[in-house]
């Protein structure tokens, strides 16, 4: 393979040196994939970065939900009460997730504004590179709202904010415009037809959201056609989706494929394991025992659906079998030393018990795993692409189409079919079905949820449905202008 060597700096500013002694025109005139492959690898490798690890997109979208919190332990995830805040909703504008969800967005705009300005005229390339870059949009827009848009015409000067109405069109256009040239075959990694039609639903889902104005036909659409195409089937095992070895599934869409020797970052056992279930799954590192579900979600589960094994609970024991035992276990822990994983989380902060929590055990946890998994993160997933249609058509008052879509989702996780279904039900049923996937944020907003009270959360103001801009980021460009609110 073709070596390609990046010296990164700013979003715009990066230099490269590629494929020595091949010039843009011998890629736009070649008929060998593999060189427009090395291309576009680079522009992958920055959206599988750290997607998957903690302190970055992944967590503030978790952690500021329902689905979960890290509860304090002492001194142990103090981490300045970032997390703290982040579970009540009094989060700040310098919190440093913020600040790393914010770089690590951009430095993949700015990756791929780099390759389209390189190669403007390999077409294929391009139209694949600018869906990709507003995947990238997509969660910039979910997240902050009134972001920079930054293209490959972008040109000197601080860019300011656009508003997030803006924000939702360029993304619009970037998929409408370059779907006719994707790829048809589909390698779960990288950005096809389906994929984008994928994208468009996700993002006509939250169009009301994000400009005002539903458009809840749109979403029912663009899930049809991913739907009709016979691309995708739910699997038979719902967890097959998330195993060690999940790039057979016939269910994801789009997946970051990590791997531990090459593709690292996706440190699930690390943030939500406790510290003696290296001995558990024989893991090379110890756990950090961080992230936990809330009480109330873990109980949403009924005790019958095959999705409540998305949870590791109860008593807990080494892979020989022995139980293990906490003699750090503090005094006041009602289940004493034995490692036993409650649903009940005794407090938020300052003196969580080290074994209170539900943990996600969702994805596989290989024995032997190192810190980082080689299981590949679904970030688009059929079983999501029938619940939008559904949300889509119960919100356009065609209950029975919905119905025979959730009862899909809800056959395979062996639950009984509804006769029935309220917004409420669906909001529920989303719940189950994506825990840990990145969703529930998003799912609270559009349904009314997110400003609610929950368990050590009082009520919140409405503009925290948008995070801030990050100030470091206004601090290193004047021109940003803060979200409202901050």
């Amino acid at each position: 393979m073709l070596p390609l060597v990046f010296a990164i700096g700013a979003c715009q500013e990066l230099e490269q040196e590629v494929l020595d002694g091949v010039t843009a025109e011998d890629i736009a005139n070649s008929n060998n994939p593999n060189l427009v492959n090395v291309l576009k690898a680079s522009a992958y490798s920055r959206i599988v970065g750290s997607w998957g690890g903690h302190n970055s997109i992944w967590s503030i979208q978790e952690v500021s939900s329902d689905e979960m919190a890290i509860p304090q332990k002492g001194a142990d995830w103090e981490d300045g009460g970032q997390w703290i805040r982040m579970h009540k909703h009094t989060w700040n504008a310098s919190e440093e997730s913020f600040n790393n969800s914010w770089a690590y967005c951009y430095s993949a705009v700015g990756e791929i504004n780099n390759l389209l300005i390189q190669y403007p005229d390999v077409a294929s390339l391009n139209a694949e590179l600018k869906v990709l870059r507003a995947l990238v949009y997509m969660w910039l827009i979910d997240s902050f709202g009134n972001v920079p848009i930054i293209d490959e015409t972008t040109t000197g000067g601080n860019p300011t904010n656009a508003t997030r109405a803006e924000v939702f069109a360029f993304i619009e256009k970037s998929i409408k415009d370059n779907i006719a040239l994707l790829p048809e075959t589909s390698l779960k990694s990288t950005i096809n037809k389906m994929t984008a039609q994928a994208m468009l639903a996700k993002l006509y889902l939250n169009a009301g959201v994000y400009t005002g104005t539903p458009k809840w036909a749109e979403a029912e659409a663009a899930a049809d056609a991913v739907i009709n195409s016979g691309k995708y089937s739910l699997s038979s095992n719902y967890f097959a989706n998330f195993s060690e070895r999940n790039s057979g599934s016939t269910e994801n869409i789009l997946t970051l494929p990590y791997d531990q020797n090459n593709a690292g970052g996706f440190n699930l056992p690390q943030m939500t394991l406790h510290y003696l279930s290296q001995q558990t799954f024989n893991l090379q590192e110890q756990p950090w025992n961080g992230y936990a579900s809330l009480e109330e979600f873990y109980n949403s589960y009924d005790a019958t659906d095959v999705r409540r094994r998305s949870f590791l609970v109860g008593p807990q024991f080494a892979s020989n079998g022995t139980r293990l035992i906490d003699i750090s276990a503090e005094a006041n822990d009602p289940d004493g030393p034995p490692l036993t994983f409650t649903p009940q989380i005794n407090m938020l902060a300052p003196n969580a018990f080290r074994q209170a929590g539900a943990r996600v055990g969702k994805f596989e946890f290989a024995l032997g795993a190192g810190s980082s998994l080689n299981n590949d993160y679904p970030l688009i997933r059929y079983g999501e692409i029938i619940l939008i249609k559904a949300e889509a058509a119960l919100r356009q008052n065609k209950p029975a189409v919905a119905l025979a879509a959730v009862n899909q989702i809800r056959a395979r996780a062996s639950m009984p079919a509804y006769t029935t279904l309220t917004l409420d039900e669906l909001f529920a049923e989303r719940g189950r079905e994506m825990f840990a996937e990145a969703t529930r944020r998003s799912d609270q907003i559009r349904f009314g949820k997110w400003n609610q009270p929950w368990w050590e959360k009082t009520a919140s103001q409405p503009f925290r449905a948008l995070f801030p801009i990050p100030q470091n980021q206004i601090n290193a460009n004047p021109a940003l202008k803060q979200n409202p609110g901050y």
